[in-house]
């Protein structure tokens, strides 16, 4: 069954209601629920039991667990500049050779989770995060996962290829546009957000969702068939069957998940902020 965006809201309003053992919370003076002054023990409790795992990916001030897409080490243009992680760029779009290239947080896989991230954008710059990503000797990683884009769109040429703006910030990157537009100008932090539940996928840009999907099903994969990962390109002739069956599962055919990547488009980019929530 697919989940709409109003069907997650009101889902989460009717656990508040539960909560509230069906009522309305009173508040008191200081904020609080009158169930928690009455009770605080057993509410912090039950929230902490409810908490989910969050994952800090980068926390400012260490790389730890990062590495390069089929690499050892992480390459030497990936660098932490005022606490965030900033891909120094040289100009060559994605030909960065030895000491640059996408990178992967290889520490964890993630199936059902909730990426926040903050970044930011110099004047013309191109970049993507991505999620599900498979490491495939010879191959890039965007032929195996789905990317969120994140682009300078008064001046990247993106901004204008494409279908219907499916290349500019936060849309699915050559699928589906991010509705409505809301990146601010380079040189702007902007915030961003991936979460994957059980198929649905929502991208979220400034704290508003802009972008729904959901995998493995017919209406993906002709998404995907009308894209430049289209089955029979000879490019990447593997791509169609990664997106689509193959997607964050393992050759038996289990949900597995995938890695969280960013990618080095050649430009200065920016990310801060980086955790996961676990959904599972």
């Amino acid at each position: 069954m697919k989940l709409s965006i109003s069907t997650l809201l009101m889902a989460a309003a009717s656990m508040s209601l539960v909560a509230c053992g069906g009522k309305g919370c009173s508040k008191t003076a200081e904020g609080q629920d009158a169930q928690e002054q009455n009770a605080p023990e057993a509410v912090a409790s039950e929230q902490a039991e409810q908490k989910n795992e969050v994952v800090v990916l980068f926390d400012g001030t260490s790389t730890d667990g990062w590495r390069g897409y089929n690499k050892e080490n992480l390459p030497g243009k990936w660098v932490i500049e005022d606490g965030a992680l900033k891909i120094l760029g040289g100009g060559g779009g994605e030909a960065q050779g030895k000491d640059g290239g996408d990178i992967i947080y290889a520490a964890q896989k993630f199936k059902n989770f909730k990426l926040t991230f903050e970044y930011k954008v110099a004047r013309g710059s191109n970049s993507g995060v991505f999620f599900y990503a498979k490491e495939l000797p010879g191959d890039p990683i965007y032929i195996s996962s789905p990317e969120y884009q994140v682009l300078d769109n008064e001046v990247h040429p993106d901004a204008k290829l494409g279908v219907d703006g499916n290349r500019m910030s936060a849309s699915l990157y050559d699928m589906l546009p991010a509705k409505p537009q809301n990146a601010k100008p380079a040189g702007e932090w902007n915030t961003g957000a991936i979460m994957v539940y059980k198929g649905t996928v929502v991208h979220y840009q400034n704290d508003v969702p802009v972008v729904e999907y959901h995998l493995w099903t017919p209406e993906w994969d002709a998404m995907i068939n009308k894209s430049k990962f289209a089955q029979g390109n000879p490019n990447w002739p593997n791509s169609y069957e990664l997106l689509t069956s193959k997607l964050g599962k393992n050759d038996a055919g289990e949900l597995e998940g995938g890695y969280i990547g960013l990618q080095d488009h050649g430009d200065d980019v920016w990310f801060r902020n980086i955790k996961v929530e676990i959904l599972d």
